[in-house]
């Protein structure tokens, strides 16, 4: 049954194709027959006037065919789109890497999928959408090939910016014609996936006006009309959409039950996930045997599956360039170093500025190794990157959700570090401390002013989101609250002048080890540290075997 379904689909897509070649046999052959029974005379004058006989037929065939496909077969609506079999998309469960969660989840799908015969006879529905969400890079397009493989189903995939075009009516067109597509390849393969990826360009909430709905929202209203039609339908037709954008952001009207009801949330992978990336990704490059996948794994906290294959990427072509046969530790330090900070550049720097920055990223240093409950110093470097001068790389030391106050506060002493070593060391500071977002100052503020403004953490206790409705109030309120902020900033620097103080020989070591070196990995930083005896208890250490030791 289900091959000739297939036969009847192959020639429902290729009958205009064989009914040219058709006619255009026939063609030959009376013309050929045509010539046999004329005199020589008459064949020879038909000889010589064949070639523009036949420019004129083929001229005339192509403005046909034109016509034909702009005026009949769609025009500015035609979907170029061919559909993938899923022995040809070829991604199975077990290629998904990192996202051991929404796998499960997906793997219900899968089953309810196959079988629908079975759900049908006990009164339930078929699934009809599933919606995927999460950060950009974490493998939602992969899963959605995955179901497909798994479920032995064509693959049919559009962006939803391809349906929005500046024609009116276009992108309805597209969305009807991509269902008709589906419920085609349905009827001969028994099921279709459909994926549309960056569902939110073409899913946001609707608006009207008195100018009418516009474009994107006749598009919209098509694709839910298109959704509503597969309940209709015996075919087993799953659509799954893709956006990193928010529930909120989305029209409910394609979150009711019915249309996009099943939800799956696809997050960044923990520590094992992330290790078994890495150990997957350097599977496919060679790489030294000292390369340590646990340590890796810490070091890569808050990494997508992307971000993770662009790292052993970015190593490769790195050992590349230093011409070494495979991968080692330190060109994966590279890379992540590259992708985060950016490349280094080779900007001229005075004696007076480049000690003025190396004071101010040991400000940084200290504070964050000494001081900060959850970061650690991956790396300090005075080496001028992007716009700025020097810079220190923390990294976390483990997997955190939220901010407490203990965290938040680390933060801003961190922030206010730079200004306090300079201030210390010369008796004056640099721009370098402010100027604009991401400064120094601007970041200290912002954390300030939340803690007090939004998360009720102030020192005057006052408990509230204040932010909600700044013109309601006082003018005597939004004083206090701003001194509040203000206490808590003058309060962390003035602990960060006291550690920098009481610390001044490893504050000063670092300094002329930056000043030497230019740059302090997170072996040479530790190692000093330990020199002097100072640990932090709080600290989870990333030890060469990836392991956390006891404080």
């Amino acid at each position: 049954m289900m091959s000739w379904r297939r036969l009847k689909l192959f020639w429902m897509d290729h009958w205009l194709k064989f009914t040219i070649v058709f006619a255009a046999v026939v063609l030959i052959v009376l013309s050929v027959w045509g010539m046999a029974s004329l005199e020589s005379y008459y064949r020879n004058i038909t000889l010589a006037q064949l070639p523009l006989q036949i420019l004129m037929v083929t001229i005339n065939a192509v403005i046909f065919v034109y016509l034909y496909m702009v005026i009949f077969r769609g025009g500015f609506a035609k979907l170029e789109k061919k559909s993938i079999k899923a022995q040809n998309v070829n991604v199975k469960f077990s290629d998904v890497i990192g996202i051991d969660e929404a796998k499960d989840e997906c793997w219900e799908v899968v089953q309810l999928i196959k079988d629908h015969v079975r759900l049908k006879k006990i009164g339930g529905k078929i699934l009809r959408g599933i919606l995927m969400m999460g950060p950009p890079g974490c493998g939602k397009t992969y899963l959605a090939k995955a179901i497909a493989t798994e479920a032995g189903m064509p693959f049919l995939s559009m962006a939803a910016s391809e349906f929005n075009e500046i024609f009116v009516g276009v992108g309805a067109s597209r969305v009807r014609k991509l269902f008709q597509k589906a419920q085609r390849m349905a009827y001969g393969y028994g099921g279709c996936i459909v994926f549309i990826d960056e569902l939110d360009a073409m899913g946001q909430r609707r608006t009207f006006n008195q100018f009418g709905s516009g474009e994107g929202n006749t598009t919209q209203n098509q694709l839910l009309v298109a959704m509503d039609g597969l309940g209709e339908r015996s075919e087993n037709i799953v659509v799954i959409g893709a956006t990193n954008a928010s529930e909120d952001v989305l029209d409910p009207a394609l979150l009711r039950p019915g249309r996009f009801d099943r939800k799956v949330y696809i997050k960044k992978p923990n520590l094992e996930g992330r290790e078994a990336l890495f150990r997957y990704y350097l599977s496919k490059v060679k790489f030294e045997a000292s390369v340590d996948c646990k340590r890796l794994a810490r070091k890569a906290i808050d990494k997508s599956p992307a971000d993770i294959e662009n790292i052993v990427k970015e190593s490769a072509l790195i050992a590349t360039r230093n011409k070494r046969d495979s991968i080692t530790l330190k060109d994966i330090s590279e890379a992540i170093e590259r992708i985060e900070l950016g490349v280094k550049q080779r900007l001229t720097v005075n004696v007076r500025e480049r000690e003025m920055t190396a004071y101010h990223e040991t400000g940084h240093l200290m504070v964050t190794y000494l001081l900060h409950p959850r970061d650690d110093v991956f790396k300090a470097s005075i080496i001028p990157r992007k716009m700025s001068l020097g810079v220190v790389h923390p990294t976390p030391i483990e997997e955190w959700h939220s901010k407490d106050r203990e965290s938040l506060l680390a933060d801003i002493k961190v922030c206010v570090a730079s200004y306090v070593a300079e201030k210390l060391k010369f008796g004056t500071t640099t721009t370098g401390v402010g100027g604009g977002p991401g400064s120094d100052f601007h970041t200290a503020s912002n954390i300030a002013n939340a803690m007090v403004w939004k998360f009720g953490m102030g020192p005057s206790g006052m408990v509230g989101d204040y932010s909600v409705n700044v013109q309601l109030l006082s003018e005597e309120l939004k004083t206090r609250l701003n001194q509040d902020a203000e206490k808590i900033l003058k309060d962390c620097m003035a602990e960060v002048e006291a550690l920098l103080k009481k610390e001044n020989d490893i504050f000063e070591r670092f300094a002329r080890e930056l000043i030497t070196k230019s740059e302090l990995d997170y072996d040479e930083i530790e190692a000093i540290f330990m020199e002097y005896g100072k640990t932090n208890p709080r600290r989870v250490s990333l030890s060469r075997d990836g392991s956390a030791p006891a404080a």
